[in-house]
């Protein structure tokens, strides 16, 4: 089995933040990253401590949004030095990761 180091990053925001789109257009298009997801969350709250959340009824138009994704080391610093200037600070997190490229 085949593995390579590479560097994950997890974004957290909000929908209201309106910048998903613009993000993903960045990552795919312009950074041509190995990968990308998004998950909606269905609740949560960040430094403001305001809840974001979903109910049965009440389908909010704020949920938390966590968009991730992972390449070699060197790209993903030069896509975080980037993306620095427009996400605000202490919304992302990276960490080393192994991925499994076959044999």
């Amino acid at each position: 089995m085949k593995k390579i180091q590479v560097t994950m990053v997890r974004i957290y925001l909000t929908e209201a933040d309106k910048m998903i789109d613009t993000l993903l257009k960045r990552l795919h298009d312009w950074e041509k990253v190995r990968g990308v997801t998004v998950f909606r969350g269905i609740s949560g709250f960040g430094k403001s401590g305001a809840m974001h959340s979903s109910q049965l009824l009440e389908m909010s138009l704020n949920l938390p949004v966590i968009v991730e994704f992972f390449d070699e080391a060197e790209k993903v610093d030069a896509i975080l030095e980037h993306l620095t200037s427009t996400i605000e600070p202490g919304h992302m997190v990276s960490w080393s990761a192994e991925l499994i490229v076959g044999e």
